[in-house]
């Protein structure tokens, strides 16, 4: 007689094993589901950061080349108040030179003057309004405001 050999697992080995399964799955999803909302506020904070450098790379070209209305940078023509970028379409957004539009990472919704400050919003949050990025123009003899807003990320 020839001895069978048993080939595979048992229905216990498959039913223990799936157990251990979901009892991982039910601790690891909840940290994955987390990741996306700080991946949203990471990006909002690299913003405000591209933000702050663009007006401060603006400013140093308009020093460097006596400039009181305009510079170029990159080949665009980034609108000056008072030696920064003003809150316009034509101003902050074309320094920051950010991917905005429906399908782009962010919304942008011009300021004007040092009163109404130009908004960033992303894309995708749950609340854009409370996931942004706001600049305020310089007033005389000051530096513009970058405001960060994350909790609707």
């Amino acid at each position: 007689m020839k001895a069978s050999l048993s080939r595979g697992f048992t229905l216990i080995e498959l039913v223990v094993v799936i157990t251990i399964l979901g009892i991982l799955a039910a601790f690891a999803v909840p940290k994955f589901v987390a990741l996306d909302s700080q991946a949203r506020t990471a990006t909002i904070n690299g913003l405000a950061g591209s933000v702050k450098s663009a007006a401060a790379l603006a400013r140093g070209l308009a020093m460097a080349n006596g400039a009181t209305a305009n510079v170029t940078m990159e080949g665009a023509t980034v609108t000056l108040l008072n030696s920064y970028p003003d809150a316009s379409a034509s101003g902050i957004q074309l320094a920051v030179n950010s991917n905005n539009g429906a399908n782009g990472d962010f919304t942008f919704a011009a300021g004007a003057g040092t009163t109404t400050a130009a908004v960033w919003s992303k894309n995708g949050a749950p609340t854009p309004a409370n996931c942004s990025v706001s600049y305020t123009a310089a007033a005389a003899n000051s530096t513009p405001s970058v405001a960060v807003v994350t909790s609707g990320c």
